[in-house]
């Protein structure tokens, strides 16, 4: 038991030596890992609320939170260019989204007049979602540069 934990302690001291010592190299891919993934988790909202919104009003409020929080993952990258630059990117997807969703309109659901649905041409829905899922993995990708 003494000589594994001696082991484990030597591959740990030998882990941290070949990390050079500077931990903000090590803390740079995680940070922007951890952007890329909240961007995807963003984007699939996004897309997710634009193909069944409950309203137009609450797509918009989802809209502009996603915004806001695309505003700050910009704040947190940081100095990284290829990031900001991609973050940009996604942002002005999501503008586009939003202008899009502000051509939508609520009408009389045909099953049930009294119940209201948006209507939405599927091409331009498509457009919408994919214009947001590139956009996110140009974010993805500006990591792996």
């Amino acid at each position: 038991m003494p000589a594994a934990v001696v082991f484990a302690g030597a591959l740990a001291l030998s882990g941290c030596a070949s990390g050079g010592g500077d931990a903000s190299d090590s803390a740079a891919p995680a940070d922007c890992a951890s952007i890329a993934a909240q961007v995807r988790d963003i984007s699939n909202g996004v897309q997710n609320n634009l193909a069944a919104p409950p309203s137009l009003d609450e797509l918009q409020s989802y809209l502009g939170d996603a915004s806001s929080r695309t505003d700050a993952l910009i704040e947190d990258a940081g100095d990284d260019s290829a990031l900001i630059d991609s973050l940009g990117e996604f942002q002005t997807a999501l503008n586009e989204v939003s202008t899009y969703a502000d051509g939508l309109e609520e009408v009389p659901s045909e099953e049930d007049p009294s119940a209201m649905t948006i209507e939405q041409d599927p091409d331009q829905l498509a457009e919408q979602q994919a214009a947001v899922q590139e956009a996110s993995a140009a974010v993805g990708a500006s990591c792996d540069e």
